[in-house]
């Protein structure tokens, strides 16, 4: 059984007017038209929705029931409407954001702050993924967006360049290395290295540069987080090499020495992906405009 909206409107306006004529002027339709439409709604249900009392239409308990249905699913219908509208207002919804913990940490909160105040009924979650992983919350629409270092190559992913992600050495002040402003790979021979884990994308990054120049490093420790390296390098546990970006409150202190090891055409990119038929969430859209502002300043 199919019911238009067409014929329930119809029936609604009729029995609240409880007259064919009335409802017909109301909904500037012809008194035919009217009939039509509850008659044609009648043989479907199979029952008759009104009595006739001259021009007056009372009706039928099956009306009634039929009526009380019918004014819940405008009223949902309405809600529905209201609600859309407030979404495109950005009152309420949900923007979802995949990225890694450097970025969420570093790159993220100025531009999530500035959304929350500007938008505080949009609930904002963040997932905390490797960039591979966070391009997969992409494709399967469990993230509207994700901020990762690029490349990554989907045909079904887009992307846009945001900052540059310059990785360096990191040592502690008292290191033979921290007097030095810029390095070779052939350098770091000597040290112990603490790196991230195998698998983040970093790691591969840093990895593929040691093969590419022909060297196997010391790798004295592997761990899975950038704050926990910085500390240890801080106690001189051996060297590191991490993103530019996690660095700015140590290197301001005196407590870490950061030292140029790529060259600029080495460095790697961050991004937003999303897929290659746009943005649809309206939230994301105003997000990623924020994000570029606070990049900007």
């Amino acid at each position: 059984m199919l019911l238009s909206a067409e014929q329930l409107n119809a029936f609604r306006t009729v029995a609240e007017e409880k007259s064919f004529t009335k409802a017909a002027e109301k909904l500037f339709r012809t008194q035919p038209a009217i009939s039509q439409a509850i008659q044609s709604l009648e043989g479907e249900l199979g029952e008759q929705l009104f009595f006739r009392h001259g021009r007056t239409s009372v009706l039928t308990q099956a009306g009634n029931i039929l009526l009380e249905h019918v004014e819940e699913a405008f009223d949902a219908l309405e809600r529905g409407r209201h609600r859309i509208d407030a979404l495109k207002e950005l009152k309420e919804g949900e923007l979802t954001i995949t990225t890694s913990d450097t970025t969420a940490y570093y790159i993220l909160p100025e531009a999530l702050k500035m959304f929350r105040d500007k938008h505080p009924g949009v609930d904002v979650r963040i997932h905390c993924k490797p960039s591979p992983v966070s391009a997969e919350h992409v494709l399967t629409r469990e993230s509207d967006i994700g901020i990762v270092t690029l490349p990554i190559e989907h045909p079904r992913l887009a992307y846009e360049e945001l900052i540059v992600r310059e990785d360096v050495v990191i040592c502690s002040p008292k290191h033979e290395l921290a007097r030095r402003k810029k390095i070779v790979f052939e350098d770091l021979m000597d040290f112990p290295l603490l790196l991230l884990d195998r698998g983040s994308n970093t790691r591969s990054f840093i990895d593929r540069r040691f093969g590419k120049a022909g060297l196997k490093p010391k790798v004295a420790m592997e761990l899975g987080s950038i704050e926990v390296i910085k500390k240890l390098v801080q106690l001189d546990f051996g060297v590191s090499i991490v993103p530019n970006i996690a660095l700015q409150d140590e290197v301001a202190h005196g407590k870490l020495r950061a030292i140029k090891v790529f060259k600029k055409d080495e460095c790697r990119r961050l991004g937003i992906i999303y897929p290659k038929r746009g943005i649809f969430s309206l939230a994301a859209q105003i997000f990623v405009k924020m994000l570029k502002e606070s990049l900007d300043t």
